[in-house]
């Protein structure tokens, strides 16, 4: 999976590629030649006090590092920007995945996971192509030209790569294959951290408002002990991995020199011994800097796993790939025995759902909590398709439909309200980017938000933090009202989208609404009886099914879930 996803994702840059391969080969090559160039200075300069010829040789070697330095250089720069183009494509195309995930995607992997897999998973690869640009060919071409050339040297010295290669090469097969099941372990641990401080960031005013700040802290700090434990598991073998290199690196040069000074008083050059330990180092160096690529690969095959799987889902929501275009005044939306399961569930969410919705009319759906409710707005914008029966806009069935032409349609308002980081103006504008002023200024009047808006210093132009967090609930909610009045659309959907809003603002806002929506079909998920009481239809559901549909007055006399829903309600304000 890891070759695969690279060379997948390398490709477009096979031209850099090339030029590290040729650039890092001419280092490499560089690197071979200046212990022969030293044992011919020792040999035939000093040895004989031939001052010529060691400055001939000596600025020739110099060439050769100056070149060689610069062809490092360059592969390292070409390299480096090769993986980062690469993290770029793949944080680009897992945000692309994610992005057309539905919510049982999201649901399914978790959004901490799916953020740790497109920021530090992406990064453990960046990593390792960086070493692998570089390591790549430099470690065998070192390994079996500094064989070679050493043989050249002294070839009854050269037995000595028979017994310290391998020996080495089994250290370090054996401490990497201790890392893999490890590294595994610590992403899925850093997942888990990241989820519970998201979880706790996300709802601190929960936490202090029930004081579980201690038992946080430690569910907190199990999963960092965790976290930690694993962490130093793995550190303690990559710690173990280098000294038992050097160890073995030091016995060769050891042995090297107690064997080589008995074959230098028979006759060997004293610089053909420096020589033939230079490449003795240059091999068991060249296996050391595999080693360091070596011990890298474990953690980034978990991470290159991990995003293929994200990048292997397949969204439960397909585009079409001529998706129709449905006309504005054409949206008619409907129903006809819709029904949707949750893989692996047992019951249905929603079953056998069917109702008609004309411009011009309101329809609310009603029902306790878990009905199915905001199931059936989402099978509306696409969030999820049905399982079974047909959405159907304009005679087209959802799933037919262009996304852009569907996304026109629409104007949602979810059931938890969030604005992005930014300004007023920027997420008022989110929908409808050339948004007017007066037309942003229209729709906070009518979603009951123009005082606050303008009461703030910069108006518009007002500092919004991420998720809304620096405004209150209901100015959360009636903001991203606004956002959807924005659009005009034509099916306006409130998913319990009054909900934060007093009952005085709530009325005023629904006043307010009705000659704005006079043309548009308008779908309200609603908890209160006094929100949807004047809609043309409401809706009960329950278990995920329809129990009774008709006007407030209607339902009332008809229906015994909605008059118990009612007499809950009223009884509560009487009481107040």
């Amino acid at each position: 999976m890891l070759l695969r996803l690279l060379a997948q994702y390398a490709k477009p840059y096979r031209t850099w590629l090339l030029i590290v391969l040729i650039f890092q080969a001419a280092a490499t090559a560089g690197m071979l030649y200046l212990p022969s160039l030293n044992a011919d200075i020792i040999d035939f300069g000093v040895v004989r006090h031939d001052n010529h010829y060691i400055w001939t040789e000596g600025l020739w070697m110099l060439v050769v590092s100056l070149a060689q330095v610069v062809c490092s250089l360059t592969a390292s720069w070409f390299a480096a920007r090769t993986a980062m183009a690469v993290g770029r494509d793949l944080r680009a195309a897992v945000f692309d995945r994610v992005g057309a995930f539905s919510s049982r995607e999201v649901n399914h992997f978790g959004a901490p996971s799916l953020i740790t897999r497109t920021t530090n998973d992406v990064q453990q690869l960046q990593m390792l192509l960086v070493l692998a640009c570089t390591m790549a060919v430099m470690v065998p071409i070192m390994m079996v030209g500094a064989i070679v050339m050493a043989m050249r040297q002294d070839l009854q010295l050269s037995w000595l790569f028979v017994g310290f290669l391998p020996t080495l090469l089994i250290a370090v097969a054996f401490v990497v294959s201790r890392m893999v099941p490890s590294s595994r372990s610590m992403q899925v641990k850093i997942d888990a951290v990241n989820r519970i401080l998201r979880e706790q960031i996300s709802g601190i005013r929960v936490v202090r408002a029930f004081v579980r700040e201690p038992q946080e802290s430690a569910r907190f700090g199990e999963a960092n002990d965790s976290l930690t434990e694993v962490t130093v598991r793995v550190g303690r073998w990559q710690a173990l991995l280098f000294p038992l290199v050097m160890l073995i690196v030091n016995l060769a040069s050891v042995t090297v020199l107690w064997l080589g000074g008995h074959r230098v008083g028979a006759g060997m050059q004293i610089g053909a011994l420096s020589a033939f330990l230079s490449y003795l180092m240059q091999v068991l160096m060249s296996v050391m800097m595999g080693t360091f690529t070596l011990q890298q690969i474990p953690r980034a095959a978990v991470c290159a796993d991990r995003i293929s799987e994200v990048l292997d889902t397949q969204s439960s929501v397909v585009q079409p790939t001529e998706g129709v275009h449905v006309p504005r005044q054409d949206a008619v939306l409907e129903f006809r025995g819709v029904g949707f399961t949750y893989p692996g569930a047992d019951s249905a969410v929603l079953s056998d759902v069917s109702f008609e919705a004309r411009p011009g009319q309101t329809i609310a759906v009603i029902g306790s909590t878990g009905a199915g409710k905001t199931t059936l707005v989402n099978l509306v914008a696409r969030l999820m398709d049905a399982t079974s029966g047909s959405v159907r806009l304009g005679g087209e069935d959802v799933r037919d439909i262009a996304p852009a032409s569907l996304a026109e349609l629409l104007g949602l308002v979810p059931q938890k309200a969030f604005l992005f980081s930014g300004t007023v103006r920027s997420n008022l504008r989110y929908g409808k980017p050339d948004a007017t002023d007066e037309e942003l200024w229209h729709a906070l009047k009518i979603a009951q938000a123009a005082d606050f808006v303008a009461s703030m210093p910069e108006g518009l132009d007002a500092s919004i933090a991420q998720g809304g967090t620096n405004v209150s609930g209901g100015q959360r909610q009636r903001l991203a009202i606004a956002r959807a009045l924005v659009r005009n659309p034509a099916i306006y959907l409130f998913d319990d989208s009054f909900s934060a809003l007093d009952l005085a603002t709530d009325a005023r806002l629904r006043a307010a609404l009705k000659p704005e929506t006079r043309d548009a079909t308008v779908l309200i998920v609603a908890q209160r009886v006094s929100t949807i009481r004047d809609a043309d239809l409401i809706l009960v559901l329950e278990d995920g099914m329809v129990v009774g549909r008709g006007t407030h007055h209607e339902l009332l006399e008809t229906n015994p879930t909605y008059q118990e829903i009612v007499e809950s309600q009223l009884s509560a304000e009487e009481a107040a």
